[in-house]
């Protein structure tokens, strides 16, 4: 099923926002981020908000949706006032994107160019399955102005392929991406799914032996993870499947990170490799940094300075607000001082830069430094940076560290 909304304060029918978010508006990069909700199946791992053909129902349409979503890109400029606000990121995700003919999604992005302008240089990425593009689709999405593409690769094994009930083949991704790069595209990322049932230590590394065949500059590798509400939860619940083992997912990160980096992607997020500064997802850097971002789609989330809001889940409520001329958004929260201080910690901790030392309890710093779990150098210079080890506790780490 697709993912519950969290419950939140309300939000004024125009989507106004409070004034301490508009307060330094233009000060902070600002990104979008548009969500397509459509797949033609989904995967049983899957607790993204998506429908396929058959879910959709009345009031809600492929057909029509560039046409709603930039009925939202018009809704924020009105609610950001008349600040410049040129938007350094483009993310369009889902779902499967590239379900829509490439000129949707090119009006999408017109629509934001026209309505914000686009930064000099703007990263505009969208998402795509193997399986959902031919030579011709990638050509045009190039043409409309996208910069670069993050395929769902996941595996190359064809058995867990089929566990994930991904629909194609492995030689099929090397395909897709000779066509992306004979486009003209310069950066392209490979996701890749560890830890799934099945799987092997041997699995894995074939895995990321094919996916580096192809060449990308860009490689984000995830955990598996068995989301209550999908069919891979069921299948674990009732023992058809094994639940993914913890000791067997750190191997699994360990082996990433050493081929990965012998072939010259270096990791600068827990979870993403780049060949170079100029790979790494700028509009990733974006959220783990503390911009501001327009969330457009039905259950996209937004930010602007500390208030954060989530759209109606359904496409059929999401395009009726729109209809109606009231804000998409279900509900929001304003996050206190402490929140903020928070997630910065756990956001800026995760990337390789690391987060300043000055945020953190110096004891607890000291104390993981004699752990292994944090690099003695960088905090000479005001830095905690996580080690190897590290990273595969961060999120333990975070809490000792607040």
């Amino acid at each position: 099923m697709p993912s519950t909304l969290p419950d939140g304060d309300p939000v004024p029918a125009d989507g106004a926002l409070p004034g301490s978010a508009l307060n330094g508006l233009g000060d902070r990069p600002f990104a979008f981020y548009v969500h397509v909700p459509f797949c033609v199946t989904r995967c049983g791992y899957c607790d993204f908000n998506t429908y396929t053909a058959t879910e959709l129902g009345p009031g809600a349409s492929r057909d029509s949706y560039a046409d709603t979503a930039i009925g939202e890109v018009r809704t924020a400029r009105r609610v950001l006032g008349d600040a410049d606000l040129p938007v350094e990121t483009v993310f369009v995700g889902g779902g499967t994107p590239t379900l829509l003919p490439p000129d949707d999604l090119g009006r999408i992005l017109a629509a934001i160019d026209a309505e914000f302008g686009l930064a000099r240089n703007a990263e505009i990425t969208t998402e795509a399955n193997p399986e959902s593009v031919d030579e011709r689709y990638v050509a045009e999405l190039r043409q409309a102005g996208f910069t670069r593409i993050s395929y769902g690769m996941q595996s190359a094994r064809e058995h867990v392929l089929a566990v994930l009930e991904r629909a194609h083949t492995p030689g099929r991704v090397p395909q897709v991406v000779e066509w992306t790069r004979r486009a003209g595209f310069e950066h392209i990322n490979l996701d890749l799914i560890y830890g799934t049932p099945g799987e092997t230590d041997d699995d894995w590394k074939a895995s990321l032996e094919a996916a580096l065949a192809s060449e990308p500059d860009h490689v984000s590798a995830y955990a598996l993870i068995v989301e209550e509400g999908t069919r891979l939860a069921a299948q674990v619940r009732r023992g058809e499947l094994t639940a993914p083992d913890d000791d067997a997912m750190a191997d699994r990160y360990l082996i990433a990170d050493e081929m990965l980096s012998a072939h010259g992607l270096h990791w600068y997020e827990i979870s993403n490799w780049a060949a170079d500064p100029s790979a790494a997802c700028r509009h990733n850097m974006l959220y783990w940094t503390g911009a501001d971002w327009w969330g457009v789609g039905p259950g996209a989330h937004s930010h602007v300075g500390g208030t954060r809001w989530w759209n109606v889940k359904h496409p059929a409520a999401y395009a009726s607000r729109l209809a109606e001329g009231t804000t998409p958004a279900h509900a929001r929260e304003i996050l206190t001082d402490d929140d903020r201080h928070i997630e910065r910690i756990m956001l800026e901790l995760r990337l390789a830069q690391g987060c300043p030392t000055e945020l953190l309890d110096d004891k607890a710093v000291r104390r993981a430094i004699d752990e292994g779990l944090l690099e003695p150098a960088p905090y000479e210079q005001g830095r905690a940076v996580l080690t190897l080890r590290g990273r595969l506790l961060a999120d333990a780490l975070v809490r000792d560290l607040t």
